[in-house]
């Protein structure tokens, strides 16, 4: 599969190969389904806590005597029925994160590339480098008419950094690194911006082995 390739000020200057094993391949909407429930469950930070009745402070004393008051029995005012009681069954902290199968995330980023494939939405520019300075990805970014894009480049560390550095302001503009590609941004990004060196190393990442 040809696309077309862009340079930074959005002009076509010629053409790159995707792998129909990576870009063209037939979309398996349950494996998708797996991984993006996956992914939002791995954000969860699971903190969340309400104290039992044998946590909440107070309530020593009996309220009243057991017998004679015509009231019902009560034995501490840190009942669950009661107003500042425990609560019942509240929830504690818990580990959400799912782990999926090294086949099943494959298969899903192969899926999602796909899908965005077909839509039309992938880009690739040509390999370029900036100073850190957010204005000169959002020239970009708009040079390429994006809208909710992500960047996926193929860097190394340092340059990973300033590339970081440079899109963290811009709301409508995520990066990844090729080598952490985060298959639910690429999924609800209307754009996916590729840089050339990043498209040979997905294609050799993902591709079927011959």
């Amino acid at each position: 599969m040809k696309v077309d390739k862009y340079s930074i000020d959005g002009k076509v200057i010629g053409q790159v190969d995707l792998s129909d094993d990576v870009f063209g391949a037939e979309i398996n909407d349950q494996v998708v389904y797996e991984y993006i429930k996956a992914a939002n469950a791995n954000l969860r930070q699971g903190t969340h806590k309400t104290k039992a009745r044998s946590e909440v402070r107070g309530g020593g004393a009996k309220p009243w005597r057991q017998k004679g008051t015509g009231r019902a029995r009560a034995g501490t005012s840190r009942s669950p029925i009661w107003k500042g009681g425990g609560t019942i069954f509240g929830p504690v902290p818990r580990d959400y994160s799912i782990e999926l199968p090294k086949k099943i995330k494959r298969a899903a980023f192969i899926s999602i590339f796909s899908i965005k494939a077909k839509e039309g939405a992938v880009k690739v520019i040509e390999d370029f480098t900036v100073e850190g300075k957010t204005k000169d990805i959002a020239k970009i970014g708009n040079a390429l008419s994006v809208t909710k894009a992500i960047l996926i480049s193929g860097k190394s560390d340092s340059e990973d950094l300033l590339l970081k550095r440079a899109i963290r302001n811009i709301p409508w503009f995520r990066y990844n690194n090729v080598s952490r590609i985060s298959g639910r941004d690429v999924f609800f990004s209307k754009e996916v911006i590729i840089t050339e060196s990043a498209v040979n190393q997905i294609n050799e990442k993902f591709a079927k082995v011959k």
